[in-house]
């Protein structure tokens, strides 16, 4: 009767998992636990693309049902019990030449607002200011090209680091800080090997390739902290070199910009108190 009881537990645990996946509790811009679908957008890129993959599931969802019926009828109309006298045709003209052109025009479908994507994916907007990340063996560095000296290192926090409220191995020491409702031009390159600059909520996924310049952009739609990781296999801490920024007003982000100057010009690095930064109207 106990294995019974604890069986029965077991599989009620299993059901309320699966019912909540996707919906457990996090903050917006980072993972939940058992999410199986994309991050909450907050870019006009990340919206396009969540938009553009909600069309391929209708496509992809038809076709499968489609291919699933087709089956169903074969297994049923042509078994050897209802159909034991198969028939020798080899050709079929129409068939030929509907399973060839069918495919063709989905294809067409697909592309059209595939390439489209694309191309505003990839188009730099005219930018606001330019934010160059660096990969290095296991950490990124950042450099605010529009504003001389200030630049600094993002290394993850480990365990015991950790302050509440912050994720673990996506936490780092220090945060980027960038305004809302700007267009930010970002500037991905590394030191060493292969990296890959992601943050799921803008929809960024840009290589860092050693004596190379890459170039995307983003447009932070809300305020609060996001997280991203580096999407490329690099080396024995790949999945340790965690990215995140903290989206501010611009208001707040112009005085922090006065903050960091003045803690540079000290010697000190500005990004020291970056976790710290809170925006005034941040919820």
């Amino acid at each position: 009767m106990g294995r019974f009881k604890n069986l029965v537990a077991f599989m009620a645990a299993t059901a309320g998992s699966f019912l909540t996946m996707g919906v457990a509790a996090a903050e917006p811009g980072q993972p939940a636990p058992w999410q199986t679908t994309f991050q909450e957008a907050f870019s006009p890129v990340a919206i396009e693309q969540h938009s553009f993959h909600d069309l391929l599931l209708w496509i992809i969802s038809a076709i499968s049902l489609f291919v699933l019926a087709l089956l169903i009828f074969v297994i049923i109309r042509f078994n050897k019990r209802a159909n034991p006298t198969p028939s020798k045709t080899s050709h079929n003209t129409f068939i030929e030449i509907i399973w060839t052109v069918v495919p063709v025009m989905i294809l067409i479908v697909i592309m059209i607002p595939s390439l489209k994507l694309l191309y505003y994916g990839d188009r730099i907007e005219t930018p606001d200011m330019t934010l160059k990340a660096i990969g290095y063996q296991w950490y990124w560095g950042y450099e605010y090209m529009d504003e001389e000296g200030l630049a600094f290192e993002a290394i993850m926090l480990e365990e015991d680091e950790l302050k509440p409220g912050q994720p673990r191995l996506l936490t780092t020491d220090n945060a980027i800080v960038l305004p809302i409702d700007t267009n930010i031009r970002v500037l991905v390159t590394a030191e060493d090997v292969l990296h890959s600059w992601a943050m799921p909520a803008f929809g960024v996924k840009m290589d860092a390739v050693p004596g190379r310049l890459n170039e995307t952009w983003m447009r932070i739609e809300k305020e609060g902290m996001y997280y991203g990781q580096c999407s490329e296999l690099c080396g024995a801490r790949h999945g340790f070199m965690p990215i995140m920024i903290r989206a501010v007003s611009k208001e707040d982000y112009d005085k922090w910009l006065v903050e960091a100057k003045q803690e540079f010009a000290s010697g000190e690095t500005p990004a020291i108190k970056f976790a710290q930064v809170t925006p005034a109207n941040a919820e």
